[in-house]
């Protein structure tokens, strides 16, 4: 098949091709002045990284992983402490729970969003866990260990019903930590407030990753996070630095994590179009919606509730037969992704913790039947019409067999 016919699923060329001489300034300035490691262009663009996402305050740091596991540290997480999030999403936000010494545990998803199913929050806090009346902290029965965080994860650019995870949290004496990797400007209507806020407002903390492929991406390693609490800010900008308070000058033990200044400068440069990418996004995920229409026997599309405005990092549809439909697209020229096939309580990193198939049954049947179809900014409707008609043909074959 011809290259150009080929449908790719992400396109990062294209885009930086367009920003290149912007990009190029930002490296003739940082060459220049030397300064490549903090200063104004990393303190410019945590100051307007902080006002689009409604914080106060933003850190900068090396990566995602490093994002969360700073902010637990920071927001008083303790070793030992269990930190409460879902099993289908990527191993960065277990490995930061561990990272911080806690303990990871799951709540499944709901099969809808792939978002933290509240009820099923709060049947593990009521069914699982138990007031210790000296301390006020909710203690897991088993494992005899307090339960002091949850983070839910806005997965594939759509942010978790936050309200009600908020409210149940606050009953039992939890931190709410957002996991919002993949939700760089997503929006929720807050029930409670009336009013919609951004992805990164609303926990006690938050963490974005600026992975290349992310809606806002590095042109390498890069993450923040993000909190409305000065100190928690404060601790994690010791954190990242060796825990220095001033050079040379270290109250904590800390770690390198830094955000150097040739990524804050290309994430400054991008953060400007963010807005329009993302709409980029949604309508592409409108013209998908209406590609696939007639396909929902097939595949199921994503939902959106009311009081969701997803960014669409990713166009994840469902189908029984996943591996099938992936072959049949490769087959075509149309790029995949699956987003994720194993959910972290059955990777063999964490096959010591005795979870075993069946214990999160929705993310175990999502994983195994969820499909990331071709989504980014710049995304052409020729390009999601071949994808459609790739699937359609796809249903053809599967209704002839």
């Amino acid at each position: 098949m011809p290259q150009s016919s080929k449908v790719p699923f992400v396109d990062l060329v294209t885009l930086h091709r367009q920003l290149e001489p912007e990009l190029a300034s930002v490296f003739k300035a940082v060459v220049n002045t030397a300064g490549f490691i903090g200063g104004p262009m990393v303190e410019g663009f945590e100051r307007d990284f902080a006002h689009y996402c409604d914080s106060k305050f933003c850190v900068g740091v090396n990566s995602g992983t490093d994002a969360l596991r700073f902010a637990l540290t920071a927001a008083g997480v303790q070793p030992g402490d269990i930190v409460l999030t879902v099993p289908l999403t990527f191993i960065a936000t277990t490995e930061a729970i561990s990272q911080a010494g806690a303990r990871p545990d799951f709540v499944d998803i709901n099969a809808s969003t792939y978002t933290m199913d509240p009820e099923k929050l709060r049947e593990y806090m009521e069914t699982q866990c138990v007031l210790n009346r000296e301390t006020g902290q909710m203690i897991h029965r088993r494992l005899q260990k307090p339960v002091t965080a949850v983070i839910p994860v806005h997965i594939y650019g759509q942010t978790a019903d936050m309200d009600a995870i908020l409210k149940i949290a606050a009953r039992y004496r939890m931190m709410v930590i957002e996991d919002a990797c993949q939700a760089h400007g997503a929006e929720y209507f807050s029930r409670e407030e009336n009013r919609w806020r951004k992805a990164g407002s609303m926990g006690h903390a938050a963490a974005f990753s600026f992975y290349p492929g992310k809606n806002l991406g590095a042109c390498g390693e890069a993450g923040a996070a993000t909190t409305n609490d000065e100190t928690v800010a404060r601790k994690m900008r010791m954190l990242r630095d060796h825990g220095q308070s001033r050079k040379y000058y270290h109250d904590i033990e800390g770690y390198n994590g830094r955000l150097d200044s040739l990524q804050a400068g290309f994430l400054a440069v991008k953060l400007k179009y963010l807005t329009d990418w993302n709409e980029q996004r949604r309508e592409s995920a409108r013209v998908y919606d209406d590609l696939l229409a007639l396909m929902k026997g097939i595949i199921t599309l994503p939902h959106q509730p009311s009081w969701s405005k997803s960014v669409f990092h990713l166009y994840v549809v469902r189908t029984q037969n996943r591996d099938e439909l992936q072959k049949h697209l490769e087959d075509a020229g149309v790029g995949t992704g699956i987003h994720y096939p194993v959910p972290v309580h059955l990777q063999g990193a964490y096959s010591s913790f005795g979870w075993k198939q069946g214990d999160f049954p929705v993310a175990e049947e999502a994983a195994e039947q969820i499909l990331s179809l071709p989504m980014f900014a710049g995304l052409q409707y020729r390009q999601q019409k071949r994808v459609a008609e790739a699937v359609a043909e796809f249903a053809s074959i599967r209704s002839i067999g």
